[in-house]
């Protein structure tokens, strides 16, 4: 989600992409993927028709929005066919109460016509399914069924509150849902519907959202947890999703999601798939002696966490430890250089 279209007075950058910009260029230097998700953000609540004055940098409209994304693509459709494989775009709607009815058809019908991928929290919280209710007479995935055209490019974030109906519902539209654990959890919102869902037959992928945490296998590690808290019992990706394991049932079908959430092919070491991998340091202290088949679930439930010694993306290898370490590269010291320049405002 990319908020950021304006400069701290709310007044609108010169080149409304610039921020939109700095993220492709940093993800085109570390050569990682980027799915940029340019953030429709209007009002601050379902009964406000504006924004609060700390939330001003965020204002856009439909029409700017797509006019970031026209840009961007514009910009990296001339770069080479690596970054082309990384590189893309979809849309984002921050929520059914900060947008208007009639502002999200319009971004959507825009993000249609391309083929676009489009997020949007909803039923995080119990507070936001009230006062949609009371706003609207309906839940929030129930109302958006039935007013949007919902299908296969529809990543609907959290969806921690919901009945079955509206499960099966967004099954049955062949869209997905992205869970964010760890921020649900640091939040307080709720456990999401695990069960429920698989057994609807929906797809769905992780998330990072507040960026509490940016480590996929402690989202995956959390996402089962609060499942065996809530039902009190073990076990419970494996036996809602049908594998021998928790950790490559919640595994594979996170990555399945991820691809669709991304909209970039993502789906695995496969035949015409982006090949995104990472390698594991086989001498990690939870990794040592392990057997192969018992790898994907210490990843996701070890402690002290596996390392990975080498990330590839599209095929090439972008960051090895020991190649680092063999070129004397001091990657701590320069990440610390960098953190510190963030919080303190210079280097």
């Amino acid at each position: 989600f990319q908020y950021l279209h304006n400069d701290i007075d709310g007044k609108p950058y010169a080149a409304p992409s610039e921020m939109s910009m700095a993220l492709v260029r940093a993800a085109q230097k570390t050569g990682i993927g980027l799915t940029l998700l340019p953030t429709l953000y209007m009002r601050s609540g379902f009964t406000t028709t504006g924004l609060r004055p700390d939330q001003r940098r965020f204002a856009s409209t439909p029409d700017s929005l797509m006019r970031v994304i026209e840009d961007v693509q514009r910009q990296t459709a001339d770069n080479s066919r690596a970054n082309n494989l990384r590189i893309s775009c979809g849309v984002a709607i921050h929520s059914l109460r900060a947008v208007s009815p009639a502002a999200m058809l319009d971004l959507a019908s825009g993000a249609e016509q391309t083929g676009l991928p489009v997020h949007i929290h909803i039923a995080e919280q119990t507070q936001e399914v009230a006062d949609c209710i009371n706003h609207t007479g309906q839940r929030p995935i129930e109302w958006l069924l039935e007013h949007a055209a919902v299908d296969a490019r529809w990543n609907l974030v959290h969806a921690t509150h919901t009945t079955s109906a509206e499960l099966q519902g967004v099954q049955r539209r062949g869209a997905s849902i992205v869970i964010c654990p760890a921020t649900e959890a640091n939040l307080g919102d709720g456990v999401f519907d695990l069960p429920g869902y698989a057994a609807a037959g929906g797809n769905w992928s992780i998330g990072s959202d507040s960026h509490v945490t940016r480590a996929w296998p402690e989202e995956l590690r959390l996402l089962e947890y609060s499942q065996r808290l809530t039902l009190r019992q073990r076990n419970i990706a494996a036996h809602v999703l049908g594998h021998e394991s928790s950790a490559s049932g919640l595994f594979e079908a996170a990555l399945a999601g991820g691809a669709a959430a991304s909209g970039q092919s993502t789906g695995g070491l496969k035949v015409g798939q982006r090949a995104d991998f990472v390698t594991l340091d086989m001498n990690s202290p939870s990794l040592l002696g392990l057997p192969a088949g018992y790898l994907l679930d210490a990843v996701v439930f070890s402690s002290p966490a596996a390392v990975f010694g080498e990330v590839f993306v599209a095929g090439e290898r972008i960051a090895s430890r020991s190649a680092a370490a063999a070129a004397g590269a001091d990657v701590p010291g320069q990440f610390s250089q960098a953190m510190r320049a963030l919080w303190t405002g210079s280097a």
